[in-house]
């Protein structure tokens, strides 16, 4: 019940009569996020203007996150899958871990699955014996990158490791070192080799700590022009705001005393469910390069997702350099490859996301498409000319390969618009507003008394057992066979027309200003009182063969109803109008 105040009108709900009460979860046990210092911070004004450089990790960081890892043809499929999108950088597996990963590494090398123009990369620790492990996996590779880590968080340095920075960091200088001998041992001039180090937990690591782990690995490296290292700074688990991710970037791109050699790379986790929101803002910030998944797959919650990533780009009228075009089989090869399905309702690729159930959804986004049509027509461009502008749509589904069947879907919570969108798209038939309004009502009875959705087919089957009166379906008490109409000097229009009638071959005849006029005259003539409220037409195709649509509103006696005909003759479309709105109203 709603309260009263004095004069009687109900009181406002504000923000003093709304009170949120303590969880009583314990949250004594977590502490915040550390900000950073950088209050001039510019990231903020930056926007994204040109695709980053990518780098797949689906067969390395997504694999090892799976219940059931990648058989290798999985993992070949996969592969192929990412090369046929055009990502250049794929890490491909962690060869040291085992002979599934080493022999999957030497077999896209020796089959020569490797494009020319595509880096593969693998990962290692700062072990000796897997490092050599790892190099060894690369023997014969025209472009090849070795990604060295290890853990620099004070966690990992208090529990895991209990060393101190010190001991951290001399482990990733000799990792570093250790990777360029055995490089050099083990590949010939033949491999174009590139390096790559992480700090792990980046987001963990004290800023100046993580600053001067990367400036003792570049030391080794000796990064200059034409010899690029690879710093990648990974969110490995997600602590922070996306806007603090982003301090953390332009802070470290500010600090690098080498940063024109060095390529930044963000590696993301969706822990906290912000990961591409993290990943764009890093680049704002500085960043050169975002390694994730397909589908955000990976440990926990997930990498980063490089489609959604990638089609933000698109939807911003940014070529992301990925072939987004066939996202149905994307998606399939990703579930077949991890055996595990893509959300519906996932960003770009679900099977639902172009899908419009609300009523009034559905109808903005008719109204939207036959917006763009009519603009489109005025300018004397098609559709794909002009800037797309759709709404509840950012991108045109068929850019990805979808197609505008299941853009809108009808079920109990749908109107007219969806509906109507439905018989236009599929049947070229553009119901008036009213019409539009009656036919729903008849859609909403069935889905109240049957629940789920109703598909196009069933639209068009009720459709047609409501309005539409065939040779198949010859229900009620009249059928035209044809009609003719002559034409006086006053202008009074004669019309003959043979019918069936209570199931006898009729003869009917009228006269008034026009065909249908006449023919309600002619419909006196066996008791059927008709008035005419509205009628609109319209062709369906283009030709002389075209067919048109004749939409008649009718009074019949304490009724208002609709009819439509469907005809090549424009004349005959309106009787057939005519005889369906009659027919109704004896149902």
């Amino acid at each position: 019940m709603t309260s009263e105040n004095a004069v009687g009108r109900p009181t406002p709900i504000t923000a003093a009569t709304v009170t949120q009460q303590p969880s009583g979860m314990p949250i004594h046990k977590y502490g915040p996020y550390e900000a950073v210092d950088l209050p001039d911070r510019t990231w903020p004004d930056n926007r994204i203007t040109k695709a980053p450089r990518w780098l797949s990790t689906d067969l390395r960081d997504g694999n090892q996150a799976l219940i059931d890892p990648m058989s290798p043809a999985r993992k070949r499929e996969m592969f192929d899958l990412l090369v046929r999108m055009g990502y250049k950088e794929i890490e491909v597996g962690f060869p040291s871990s085992g002979e599934t990963d080493f022999n999957f590494v030497r077999s896209i090398i020796e089959e020569g699955a490797i494009p020319d123009d595509v880096t593969i990369s693998v990962l290692t620790q700062a072990r000796e014996d897997l490092i050599e492990r790892t190099v060894e996996s690369l023997r014969g590779a025209k472009r090849a990158t070795v990604h060295l880590y290890n853990a620099t968080a004070p966690t990992f340095r208090r529990v895991v490791f209990r060393g101190s920075k010190d001991d951290i960091k001399q482990i990733a200088v000799d990792g570093t070192r250790l990777v360029m001998e055995y490089a050099e041992k083990i590949l010939g001039d033949e491999t174009v080799f590139g390096y790559q180090y992480s700090p792990e937990i980046f987001t963990d690591t004290e800023l100046d700590f993580a600053l001067e782990v990367c400036e003792a690995v570049c030391d080794v490296w000796q990064p200059e022009e034409g010899r690029e290292i690879i710093l990648n700074l990974p969110a490995t688990v997600e602590r922070s705001t996306p806007s603090t991710h982003a301090d953390r970037f332009e802070w470290m791109a500010r600090h690098l005393t080498r940063r024109e050699y060095v390529c930044l790379s963000v590696h993301p986790h969706n822990d906290r469910g912000t990961a591409v929101a993290a990943a764009e803002l890093a680049i704002m910030a500085g960043a050169d390069r975002i390694e994730g998944c397909l589908f955000g797959q990976g440990e926990r919650t997930g990498n980063v997702d490089l489609v959604t990533l990638g089609m933000n780009l698109f939807s911003q009228g940014v070529d992301p350099q990925i072939d987004f075009s066939q996202i149905d089989e994307i998606r399939r090869t990703s579930e077949y490859c991890n055996q595990m399905e893509v959300h519906p309702r996932h960003p770009y690729a679900g099977d639902l996301v172009y899908t419009a159930f609300s009523g009034s959804h559905q109808d903005a986004i008719k109204k939207g498409f036959d917006a763009m049509e009519a603009e489109a027509a005025a300018a004397g461009k098609t559709v794909d000319d002009i800037e797309w502008a759709v709404p509840y749509l950012p991108i045109d589904p068929k850019d990805v390969g979808r197609s505008y069947e299941a853009v809108i879907r009808v079920n109990s919570q749908s109107g007219k618009g969806g509906i109507a969108y439905v018989l236009k798209n599929d049947h070229k038939l553009d119901l008036p507003r009213r019409m539009q309004i009656e036919f729903s009502r008849i859609i909403q009875e069935k889905t109240d008394a049957e629940g789920g959705e109703v598909t196009p087919t069933a639209i068009w089957s009720v459709f047609q057992d409501e309005y539409l009166p065939n040779p198949e379906n010859p229900w009620g008490r009249i059928q035209v066979k044809n009609g003719q109409t002559t034409t006086d000097r006053d202008g009074i229009d004669a019309l003959t027309v043979e019918a069936v009638v209570d199931g006898q071959d009729t003869v009917l005849t009228g006269s008034g200003n026009g065909p249908i006029s006449a023919f309600f005259d002619a419909l006196q003539g066996i008791g059927v009182d008709v008035r005419l409220l509205d009628y609109q037409e319209h062709t369906m195709s283009e030709g002389a063969s075209a067919q048109a649509a004749s939409y008649i509103e009718c009074a019949i006696g304490d009724k208002v109803l609709w009819g439509i005909g469907i005809d090549a003759n424009t004349t005959r479309a309106s009787l057939k109008a005519v005889v369906s709105a009659v027919n109704r109203a004896g149902r």
